[in-house]
């Protein structure tokens, strides 16, 4: 467990990372403001500061005891801020190098959870230039093509058949890193929130069109979000395996597994978000006001883990 703090200032000034250069800038920046004015409005000595460079001056400056990452995918997501602020013995929010660095490579956390035993689609490797139909041939049809390396539902395309796999491939190859082609599980989309090493809710996720692209996540308002998601012994089965799946892939903190129920109700791993959103149609904050903890609260709550680095 996390120190619990009653003053905002033993946080000290805290610098709220945001932006960055990572295909999630925007986001990034809708869930900073939204963090920089919760903190504030209880009285932390926060400051908001865009991208690593930017902040990495300020630290060696002086002007900052600790740091609150919402940084969205590439450099803040991966170990590179996490190992900067380990070298300067600066704490920070959420998981550490190891975490971070490996939830971001989707392709070496499933080969973790296999390692341990736990459920997840068939997947297949594979880079530009590399035979990408045997790759479909080992995962089959239906299919999700994606970069291993981004979040947000960047670069993702369903594949249902050979005419559709060019298009899908030459979109994911737009990003840096290894390609994913993995099983399309057909089923309840979940999401389960982690604060503190206890599991929230669970959301089911009912987008209009049946797919939770990025339109679905951050523009559309006919999306539904069921929290939680599942009946009472479904809902304890999937926390469960969230929390297992977290502490699998070395994630501490807070953070958000996503999970496939197919529709034989078994539940299929997806991935783990290290600092998910933060903006107006984010999930951890969904499920954190399903239990009655507030916008506010919950970012409280989420600096506090920034204590954890300190050995408290």
């Amino acid at each position: 467990m996390t120190r619990q703090i009653d003053d905002p200032r033993q946080f000290g000034r805290v610098a709220v990372v945001m932006g960055g250069r990572s295909a999630e800038r925007q986001v990034s920046l809708d869930s900073g403001a939204n963090v920089l004015a919760a903190l504030q409005a209880r009285g932390v000595d926060a400051h908001g500061i865009d991208g690593i460079p930017a902040l990495l001056d300020a630290l060696r400056a002086g002007h900052f005891a600790r740091v609150f990452n919402i940084l969205h995918g590439r450099g803040g997501e991966d170990g590179v801020l996490q190992g900067a602020l380990d070298s300067l013995g600066v704490p920070c929010t959420g998981s550490g190098v190891l975490g971070s660095a490996l939830t971001m490579d989707k392709v070496r956390t499933k080969k973790v959870w296999l390692a341990d035993g736990l459920p997840t689609p068939r997947f297949a490797a594979f880079g530009r230039g590399e035979d990408v139909a045997a790759a479909i041939a080992r995962v089959g049809y239906p299919a999700i093509v994606k970069p291993s390396h981004e979040g947000s539902s960047v670069g993702i395309t369903r594949v249902y058949a050979a005419r559709d796999l060019e298009s899908a491939v030459d979109l994911a190859a737009r990003y840096d890193g290894e390609m994913l082609a993995e099983q399309l599980i057909e089923g309840d989309e979940l999401t389960v929130g982690i604060l503190d090493d206890a599991a929230l809710p669970s959301i089911r996720i009912v987008p209009r069109d049946g797919f939770y692209d990025y339109h679905a996540k951050y523009v559309a308002e006919d999306t539904q979000y069921l929290c939680p998601g599942l009946d009472a012994a479904a809902e304890q089965t999937v926390q469960a395996l969230a929390l297992t799946a977290f502490a699998s892939a070395a994630a501490s903190g807070w953070g958000r597994v996503d999970i496939m129920r197919d529709r034989a109700g078994g539940l299929h791993l997806l991935e783990v978000n290290t600092t998910p959103g933060m903006t107006s149609h984010s999930l951890v904050p969904k499920a954190a006001r399903a239990v009655g903890i507030d916008f506010e609260t919950l970012c409280w709550r989420i600096l506090e883990t920034s204590f954890r680095m300190e050995g408290a």
